[in-house]
């Protein structure tokens, strides 16, 4: 089926010249790579700054500073003082946000055309210029230890992904949470954050990516302008440590207040690069996306044993994992759970999965894909990730090629290599009550 027609099928309000690869290079003299999409259809631009910095770069002791900076980094530069970069942002009608994870810092700006200019100024001033005041070094530090109260500590979820995460990788640096070890956030100082700050944020280790009512000529432009002044220098090396196979299943059991218990498992898979990647992608999704999936018919709708059944990875440099989360019904055995996910997950590697189940999987990957970049948003956040983790962003154009490709062999075939009891760590989180808590003490 020619792409133009699956696109009009699968995501109707899409157009064939918002995914045609009409990407512009440039690099500068400083190693900093621009991208730039020009698409003049809505008054509006986004700009992303894709920074290689993320967990799997920090050590024991200073874990959970990539995500220190993603605050620091709004709170005051040589020009443009604390909270200016916000206030200078939503003047002219424009927004901005940031994500950090285990391999990346993305700061994003939304913002109409006639605001680049400021926009590549207050940009290149906090690469090379953040300042670092200590009043306001500790108050974003209890900013983010409330972070992590509020995502880790106080909620069910993220206590028990934090625990299989660290049981599930035990030696490579993704074993550490992003958001860091309450006493790593506790100790920093303010010579680990300087020299953290040195060493990541340099224009040889950040991506530009520019989507939007923009000519690519005037991004090219002020960039050099703005940002080939700015030296390049030596930044984070690869990881030294390969995670280890793991030859059992490790078993997490936590005790929490909570009204309901959950179940995780997380199995170890390859990279983003890998090439099985796609029909992992496509396994995933036939497992646990949509209500329609293997795991929501059987345990929320067929046997009435859950409340909802996901399945989700995220891109890597590295190998990491592949979780599967459910929520069990009050009143239902987690043991009864946990015997019908692994059922599931025994079918699929025993029979084939039937052509009209694969090509639904496929269509929903490929919705999902397109509808990303329906935005320049979207699109600038994929343009960067791509570039990021597959090393070249024409792999955003030619993925859905790669999910068409992926066969029935192919799913049971990565299925058999990561489903297996060897490579699979449990998590069960179970009820406690405060009142019993309480009279334990």
């Amino acid at each position: 089926m020619r792409l133009a027609l699956l696109l009009a099928l699968l995501w109707p309000g899409i157009t064939v010249a918002q995914i045609s690869d009409n990407v512009q290079i440039s690099t500068l003299k400083n190693g900093m790579k621009i991208l730039v999409q020009e698409d003049h259809t809505i008054p509006t631009v986004a700009l992303y700054f894709f920074y290689r910095v993320g967990s799997r770069d920090e050590r024991p002791g200073i874990t959970g500073i990539s995500h220190f900076f993603e605050h620091m980094m709004f709170n005051g530069s040589q020009q443009f003082g604390p909270g200016e970069f916000d206030r200078q942002m939503e003047m002219r009608g424009g927004n901005n946000n940031a994500y950090t994870t285990k391999d990346v810092t993305v700061y994003t700006d939304w913002f109409p055309p006639d605001a680049l200019e400021l926009m590549m100024r207050m940009e290149s001033d906090r690469m090379a210029h953040l300042a670092f005041q200590p009043k306001i070094v500790e108050s974003e530090r209890g900013v983010v230890y409330s972070e992590r109260r509020l995502r880790v500590d106080n909620d069910n979820f993220g206590a028990l992904e934090e625990q299989v995460n660290a049981a599930a990788i035990i030696a490579h640096p993704y074993h550490w949470p992003v958001v860091g070890w309450a006493s790593d956030i506790e100790a920093w100082t303010m010579q680990d954050l300087e020299t953290y700050y040195k060493q990541g944020y340099a224009p040889n280790n950040c991506i530009m990516v520019a989507a939007g009512d923009v000519s690519a000529e005037r991004v090219f432009q002020l960039a050099q302008q703005n940002f080939e002044v700015i030296p390049s220098h030596a930044t984070f090396g690869e990881p030294r440590t390969v995670e280890p196979k793991q030859e059992g299943e490790r078993v997490v059991r936590l005790r929490k207040e909570a009204e309901l218990p959950l179940l995780m498992m997380a199995f170890h898979m390859p990279p983003t690069k890998s090439p099985d990647y796609q029909a992992i992608e496509v396994l995933q999704t036939i497992l646990a996306t949509g209500e329609s999936s293997r795991l929501y018919s059987r345990l929320v709708d067929k046997e009435q044993a859950a409340l909802n059944a996901q399945a989700f990875d995220e891109p890597s440099l590295d190998p990491y994992l592949l979780d599967i989360v459910v929520e069990p019904r009050a009143g239902v055995d987690i043991s009864h759970v946990r015997a019908l996910v692994l059922d599931e997950l025994e079918r699929i590697k025993t029979f084939p999965v039937p052509e009209t189940e694969l090509r639904k999987a496929k269509n929903l990957w490929l919705a999902a894909h397109y509808r990303e970049l329906k935005s320049n948003a979207g699109r600038a956040n994929m343009l960067g990730t791509y570039e990021v983790f597959y090393g070249d962003y024409k792999k955003l154009y030619e993925e859905p090629a790669e999910v068409e490709k992926v066969t029935a062999a192919d799913v049971q075939r990565v299925a058999k290599q990561i489903l297996t009891a060897e490579n699979r760590t449990v998590g069960i989180l179970m009820p406690q009550s405060k009142r019993i808590e309480e009279s334990r003490q």
